[in-house]
């Protein structure tokens, strides 16, 4: 017995994909910054130091008296020298009257006449002990404030550019059934 036979031949379908990728971007612009540093207040006070120096009698030794000072040691010259020769005077009265004990008019005039004698050598003037130094310190006063610095930020948003993407199914091969009776 012949029976015929039934063939089926079936293709299937055959689907792509397309596929359109998305594209994004993303920017950050830096941020705005002005930054200000003001300079300090700086208060500086100062009170001078002061150095007295009082080289009076250094000026005396060089003989360089004030007016005033040089009247007053005349003065007291004068009078010390009449007293003197007060004494001297004096003194050699008292010896006139006692010329019973071999005194003479020679002896007193050898004693008026006999120079001192000076002496010789070198001699310093301005003795720095003399100086007279007075010292009144000085003071110094810094005060200093600081100032904040002035600090604007201005922060910039992202750019972001996103273009979407997109897949699209396409039917590449369409799917077929072929049926054959072979006898």
């Amino acid at each position: 017995m012949n029976i015929p036979k039934l063939q089926i031949q079936t293709t299937p379908a055959k689907l792509a994909l397309q596929i359109d990728k998305p594209n994004q971007q993303i920017e950050q612009p830096k941020a705005d910054q002005q930054i200000e540093q003001p300079a300090a207040i700086l208060e500086i006070s100062t009170m001078r130091p002061q150095l007295s120096l009082d080289t009076t009698e250094n000026r005396a030794d060089l003989d360089l008296k004030s007016i005033i000072r040089r009247n007053k040691e005349n003065a007291q010259y004068g009078i010390q020298q009449v007293s003197e020769g007060t004494a001297r005077r004096a003194s050699e009265g008292q010896q006139l009257m006692k010329i019973e004990n071999g005194a003479s008019i020679a002896d007193i005039a050898k004693q008026n006449t006999g120079r001192p004698q000076t002496e010789l050598g070198i001699r310093f003037v301005g003795d720095r002990t003399k100086i007279q130094m007075s010292f009144s310190q000085g003071s110094l006063n810094i005060n200093v404030t600081p100032q904040k610095p002035v600090h604007n930020v201005q922060i910039n948003k992202p750019i972001h550019n996103y273009t979407q993407g997109k897949v699209t199914g396409v039917l590449e091969k369409y799917n077929s059934i072929e049926i054959d009776w072979k006898a």
